[in-house]
């Protein structure tokens, strides 16, 4: 008998934007969290825990595993968590990676440092975690980021 075993890659790329000009482009590899591969098992099986939700920071601690929450989550001046587009994209296979798509527009200046993925607009389930050099925003400044998840 012969197993194949399940893999998740999980990948974000972020684009910054000033005064409608691209100014940076960002591609990352990131940590899934072990509630959420809980929670991805979970949503084989059910109708719950869906991944819909982006979040962004400034926390600057390296992301593990374990974690369950962004180190210094933004709440305010446009960078509240907020539901993102989601779609089934193509990677390798017809629609294998679920990709999650959120452009945030700032009223205040932040140094975006983390962002992650979640099922609901506070607390919940934190699918994965990544940090990186921290990208200043001002007001006006729009940052898009794209989550993928793809099976394999």
């Amino acid at each position: 008998m012969s197993r194949e075993s399940l893999k998740q890659d999980v990948n974000i790329f972020i684009q910054h934007k000033r005064d409608g000009k691209v100014i940076g482009e960002y591609a990352y590899h990131n940590v899934t969290t072990n509630t959420g591969k809980a929670g991805l098992a979970a949503r084989m099986g059910t109708a719950t825990n869906a991944v819909t939700y982006i979040g962004i920071g400034t926390g600057t601690t390296a992301e593990s595993a374990t974690d369950t929450t962004l180190q210094t989550e933004i709440t305010t001046g446009g960078g509240a968590r907020a539901a993102a587009t989601v779609t089934l994209v193509t990677t390798t296979l017809t629609n294998d990676t679920l990709q999650l798509l959120k452009t945030f527009t700032f009223s205040s200046s932040f140094s975006v440092s983390e962002t992650a993925s979640f099922d609901t607009s506070t607390g919940g389930i934190m699918y994965n975690r990544k940090t990186f050099t921290a990208i200043p925003v001002v007001s006006g400044d729009q940052l898009t980021l794209i989550h993928q998840f793809k099976i394999s």
